[in-house]
């Protein structure tokens, strides 16, 4: 039914003309979901609804001018940036002859694309079968996707063989093993000696970057989201080789993070609730930095990890025109830091604040 190489056109919606350059930003960040995912882009396009429709999300009015776009431009892939019901996109897929993908689908594809470790892999499976669980009872076109590209591939590929006894004593066996996982992290947490401080931010805010500053090491960084999913570890010396932390990275949240993912991902995620200082980089030139904030903090309220001591990053200042911001967040986050981490800038300044919040108050 679809072609070796997937074209896509991707729609946003937004309900009211006061919510548009929200949706816009909406609209870019699924651009970079699909891009990261290896999907071609074709189109894309915000759309206004007035209404959603409960069979096909989509009104009939507007669908029926996707279909002709679609059909127009050769599209083969309608990714749609919000959840769907599996009939509705059951009813997308026959009415508009493409495979159709929403938004958690999509974010689920790349984390099973990312997944190098057998943590990440066990996380990823987990992931996918509690999305598909509560799905089962009507899925019908979309369980013949197996092999299909976006939406079908990574470790947990096989669930669509599964029935619905079969998927839950996978669930149970995956979260023991995240159980154990657990575990582990928790008996090298009570046996490090060294301070430890996490990354964690909104994804592509430079957090891996800022790593590799302060660590020194060179790992992968890009314009793709998702880049990190593991837990990265590595020493860091703070003052001439006198005082040394362990820096830790993780994997960068979203808005509307899937909630099985969310859960998913608690065994990485523990090194928040560990660690003696969490930094928070926010890449300082983003159009909506408080709804940035906003969905790292729930996220991290959600998973229930409670933060002891943070410190806010603002990061890529070498990149901001409007010093003006730069004094505007001063004042409303007085405690914060201003760096460039791909410049380095500011970078010896942050590591003195570290030695302050965890370190010389905490005994390193």
């Amino acid at each position: 039914m679809y072609s070796k190489v997937e074209q896509a056109f991707i729609v946003n919606f937004y309900y009211n003309q006061d919510e548009l350059y929200l949706a816009e930003d909406d609209l870019k960040e699924c651009e970079m979901l699909a891009m990261t995912a290896g999907v071609q882009i074709i189109m894309k396009e915000n759309i206004h609804l007035r209404n959603i429709d409960s069979a096909y999300f989509i009104t009939r009015g507007k669908l029926e001018i996707i279909k002709y776009k679609v059909k127009d431009h050769k599209i083969n892939v309608l990714i749609v940036n919000k959840e769907l019901k599996p009939v509705q996109v059951r009813n997308l897929e026959e009415y508009l002859k493409v495979k159709v993908i929403g938004r958690t689908e999509l974010i689920l594809d790349i984390f099973a694309q990312h997944a190098r470790t057998s943590e990440a892999k066990i996380q990823v499976e987990l992931a996918q079968l509690r999305y598909l669980l509560p799905r089962l009872t009507g899925y019908g076109i979309l369980l013949s996707r197996l092999g299909g590209g976006i939406g079908t591939r990574g470790p947990g590929e096989t669930k669509l063989e599964y029935d619905r006894r079969h998927i839950l004593r996978r669930i149970s066996t995956l979260q023991k093993k995240l159980k154990d996982i657990e575990k582990h992290h928790q008996v090298i947490s009570k046996n490090r000696t060294m301070k430890v401080v996490t990354l964690v931010g909104y994804t592509n805010a430079g957090k891996t970057t800022l790593f590799n500053a302060l660590t020194h090491e060179n790992l992968k960084t890009g314009n793709s989201l998702f880049v990190t999913l593991d837990p990265t570890i590595r020493k860091v010396s703070l003052d001439n080789e006198q005082n040394f932390i362990l820096l830790s990275d993780t994997v960068g949240f979203i808005k509307e993070l899937p909630h099985s993912l969310v859960a998913s991902f608690k065994a990485t995620l523990s090194e928040v609730k560990n660690s003696d200082l969490v930094l928070h980089v926010i890449d300082i030139q983003d159009r909506n930095i408080e709804a940035k904030i906003k969905t790292v903090e729930e996220v991290i309220a959600e998973l229930g990890l409670e933060v002891r001591h943070s410190v806010i990053v603002f990061n890529k200042i070498d990149k901001m025109k409007d010093q003006g911001k730069i004094t505007r967040f001063t004042n409303l986050y007085p405690e914060s830091v201003f760096v460039s981490a791909r410049e380095k800038i500011n970078i010896d300044n942050l590591k003195k604040i570290i030695l302050i919040k965890a370190g010389k108050n905490n005994g390193l």
